[in-house]
């Protein structure tokens, strides 16, 4: 299961009010990723998943003369990190967005562009750990699972209203759930007697429906079905696919771009977005490449990088992590 901020022991439980006792995956690499691009003065970072506002409150720190702007779309996480970052003053600016928004949002900032972007995709642990939210299967909930509980459908109504044929599409697609029509059949036969509402009666229905050798791989056998669910709930690829190439444009030259991300689908995206921006369109003959077919970016990791054993053994919702980076090194083409 996702999650951008973890308590470092489980002592700290679901605190709301304990943003001090979160620790951010990869914070430091992240830091240094971004940091070329944020040491001079009158700088902007924008950090498109705010959360509990750790890696935002550790930008604002490091980097004292660069100004933040930080989206998400879960108010009660912008209540919170307005709390923790209230010392900094103006220097951040915290918007109810979505970050595939970000163009709008700079523009009506009066912000041309910026010179770092950090995106930590994924379910925030305040998302995780308050039992209402629907999100852990660890844990029996409603089953809500909207990172924006004032909008959209939940994962309840996606449940009880999808045709089997949808719902084996995004358990599937957004799950990889090979057992994906199994387990649809399952659901589809329990709604019409009663409608779910609860979390722990679909994991019981998942852990009835699948084969042995299913089960005995892989983890929780229900978090592939929650992660589609989830997915499918917030419009994440969605939103995702649109977010980073708008992310990109932002990024003055010599801007800097860093992508946590933590499954498969979405390091797949920020991969081929940046593989794309680093690449010569150049047509095939030209001895000369000219600047219209210039890459626009270079990658600044190689491949995708994990967290280390130590913070995965700190953090354990980082074990999953990918983080990416690129850098802007030329203006689009006219």
């Amino acid at each position: 299961m996702q999650g951008r901020e973890a308590l470092p022991n489980k002592g700290g439980g679901g605190r709301r009010e304990g943003q001090s006792r979160h620790v951010p995956v990869m914070l430091q690499r992240c830091l240094d990723l971004l940091a070329p691009a944020l040491e001079r003065p009158g700088s902007v970072v924008v950090d498109c998943t705010l959360g509990l506002g750790g890696h935002s409150e550790a930008l604002l720190t490091r980097f004292p003369e660069a100004r933040l702007v930080a989206l998400d779309r879960d108010k009660e996480a912008l209540r919170l990190s307005g709390e923790r970052l209230a010392p900094f003053g103006d220097r951040a600016t915290l918007v109810h967005a979505v970050y595939d928004e970000l163009p709008a949002v700079l523009e009506r900032l009066g912000i041309a562009r910026v010179q770092g972007v950090l995106f930590d995709l994924g379910v925030s642990s305040m998302q995780l750990d308050e039992a209402d939210r629907g999100f852990a299967y660890a844990q029996d909930a409603p089953l809500d699972m909207r990172m924006d509980q004032s909008t959209g459908i939940s994962a309840a109504e996606v449940l009880n209203t999808y045709p089997a044929g949808d719902l084996v599409r995004v358990l599937f697609q957004y799950g990889e759930e090979k057992q994906a029509k199994r387990i649809v059949s399952a659901i589809v036969r329990e709604r019409d007697k009663e409608p779910f509402s609860n979390s722990a009666r679909l994991v019981e229905l998942i852990r009835d429906a699948l084969p042995q050798a299913a089960k005995r791989t892989g983890g929780n056998p229900a978090k592939r079905t929650f992660q589609a669910l989830r997915i499918e709930v917030n419009g994440e690829l969605a939103v995702l696919e649109r977010a980073i190439p708008a992310a990109v444009k932002t990024l003055a030259v010599g801007g800097r771009i860093a992508v946590l991300s933590y499954h498969s689908l979405e390091d797949r995206l920020v991969k081929q977005v940046f593989a794309a921006g680093a690449a010569t369109t150049v047509p095939p003959g030209l001895p000369v490449v000219p600047e219209q077919y210039q890459p626009r970016l270079k990658l600044l990791t190689r491949g995708a990088e994990l967290p280390t054993e130590e913070e995965v053994a700190e953090n354990r919702r980082a074990a999953p992590a990918r983080l990416r980076g690129a850098q802007r090194i030329r203006e689009e083409a006219e």
